[in-house]
């Protein structure tokens, strides 16, 4: 199966699934495990390189009011590498390349490759995209595998004691934007009250 990851949280899964071989191309931003630097990158910002947070954050304002795409999307390379599967999301308009703009350049491509979507609202989500990636590359057991791990991984963690700690998980610093969906989950599971 050749697979194109468009969002880094998928490069990972698809090497934790064992199915890193797979991979013809990835992101700009992914940059893990290490095996992936070799790869084809099919994106990029067209947000400048060296802004700080505050400027990125205005950047993207301007950009997203104008309807403008934060990201391009390599359309001869994706052609190129013909992936049987892209992985990407349609849960954060400014985390990747919009969904309905790689929608519709599978649509184009002569192989139609299939387009799978990760938008996960929780933990229990994440571990079952683990279920949706494998079954969607031919492989459902190694996601089943993967999410079992998984979910024993959190609960060993949610079985010591509690912390106490009072933990402020920050996705962005200027301005501050708290971490969501499945962060909350995550402090919570780590023993540690969520702010």
């Amino acid at each position: 199966m050749r697979i194109a990851s468009l969002i880094p949280s998928a490069t990972e899964a698809v090497h934790a699934l064992g199915l890193g071989a797979d991979l013809v191309a990835v992101t700009h931003e992914c940059d893990h495990p290490p095996a992936v630097e070799s790869l084809p990158r099919l994106t990029r910002s067209v947000i400048a390189e060296g802004l700080g947070a505050g400027e990125i954050d205005a950047r993207v304002r301007e950009l997203t009011g104008r309807g403008e795409s934060l990201y391009e999307l390599d359309e001869r390379e994706l052609a190129r590498v013909d992936p049987e599967l892209i992985i990407t999301q349609a849960l954060c308009a400014v985390c990747a390349v919009s969904y309905d703009d790689v929608r519709a350049l599978a649509e184009r491509m002569p192989s139609r490759p299939e387009v799978l979507s990760l938008d996960p609202a929780g933990l229990d989500e994440v571990f079952g995209d683990m279920v949706r990636i494998a079954a969607a590359a031919g492989a459902p057991e190694r996601g089943e595998r993967l999410r079992d791990e998984l979910r024993r991984r959190v609960r060993a963690v949610s079985c010591g004691p509690s912390t106490a700690s009072r933990v402020l998980a920050l996705e962005w610093l200027d301005p501050p934007y708290l971490g969501g969906h499945w962060v909350p989950e995550m402090v919570a599971a780590a023993g540690a009250v969520n702010l």
